[in-house]
């Protein structure tokens, strides 16, 4: 069986690839030109190098191959200009769906990787689970352009096999904003934002990866599915949990207001524009980080390809905080 994996080269990507090597899959991985293979050093995959931008090149680079499953984790969470959001997300999608049809290249399945952000805020008053019934009204311009590719997938030919995952806030090794949260709490300050209760989920990575290949495998197409832990989380729990593992007995909570949380994301959005730069803190930020309600209902998954995550926040916590603190250790020993 052959996989390709579209957006291998991020942080998501390299487990994905590592995954896809442990189940006996023969895997590719599409890169770009500048797409750095810091993460997919090990020697039995194959790469192929597209040009998403370009249809034409797209469909020739793409010919000559055929793949069983295809899974397409290629996407931009912050950009300089949010209107390469839609670029990226959306566009290039379309490119990579059309050349595939046009080439006879569709696969068994075709696997999304979108996002919770894709449905839009849940219930601040019941604090019900967000679900995959309910009708997406994203707030974020990330999110629209999540389910604007989603409703792409949506109306292609039903003989294209696609399946989507919504994950939640995906972290471990080598992931950036979690391990700013990290870092802070092991100076001795946790900064959370808001005063009303806010309920966070998380997926470890190599759950997810798992998830993707099990869905491949067991999953009816055509379906949607939320990627979380079953269990949400308080602020203060997640505290608790990170400064256990990195030894720190002393950690202040730091409660920022709202609106001090808006005006500190419009200047660094407006920074990061004038530096031609994409900044985490910006304006989309605030909406996700002003959310309170996170919690999932991860039911259909359960029921149809059998998804449990089998690391919980506790554990993947402790193999983060692992990571972090060996590559800090590499640092001082160069």
């Amino acid at each position: 069986m052959k996989v390709l994996i579209v957006g291998a080269g991020g942080f998501i990507g390299g487990f994905i690839a590592r995954e896809a090597l442990s189940r006996g899959y023969e895997t590719w991985c599409a890169v770009r030109e500048t797409t750095s293979r810091r993460y997919l050093t090990d020697p039995a995959l194959n790469f192929i190098t597209l040009d998403y931008e370009d249809s034409e090149k797209l469909r020739e680079g793409l010919q000559g191959h055929h793949w069983d499953y295809i899974v397409y984790n290629l996407g931009a969470t912050k950009c300089v200009n949010f209107s390469d959001f839609n670029h990226i997300n959306f566009t290039y999608l379309r490119n990579f769906c059309e050349a595939l049809i046009a080439n006879d290249q569709i696969p068994e399945r075709f696997l999304y990787i979108s996002s919770l952000s894709a449905i839009g805020p849940g219930d601040e008053k019941t604090y019900a689970p967000l679900n995959g019934s309910m009708i997406p009204n994203p707030n974020t311009r990330y999110g629209v352009s999540k389910i604007k590719a989603e409703t792409l997938l949506q109306t292609l030919p039903a003989s294209f096999p696609w399946i989507i995952l919504r994950p939640t806030g995906v972290y471990g090794p080598h992931e950036q904003d979690y391990l700013m949260m990290i870092k802070s709490i092991d100076a001795h300050f946790d900064f959370g934002v808001g005063f009303r209760r806010q309920m966070l989920t998380f997926i470890y990575v190599e759950d997810l990866a798992c998830a993707i290949f099990d869905a491949l495998e067991k999953a009816p197409v055509h379906k949607k599915y939320i990627i979380s832990e079953p269990r949400a989380y308080s602020q203060a729990e997640f505290r608790k949990i990170v400064a256990k593992e990195l030894g720190r007995k002393l950690v202040i909570p730091v409660r920022l207001p709202l609106w001090a949380l808006k005006i500190a994301c419009q200047v660094s959005e407006k920074y990061g524009a004038a530096k031609l730069q994409a900044v985490t803190l910006n304006t989309d930020k605030y909406k996700i980080m002003a959310q309170r309600n996170w919690n999932c209902d991860i039911s259909d998954a359960q029921r149809d390809f059998g998804f449990s995550p089998r690391i919980d926040l506790a554990e993947g916590i402790r193999r983060t905080v692992r990571a972090y603190r060996n590559t800090q250790n590499d640092r001082k020993n160069k």
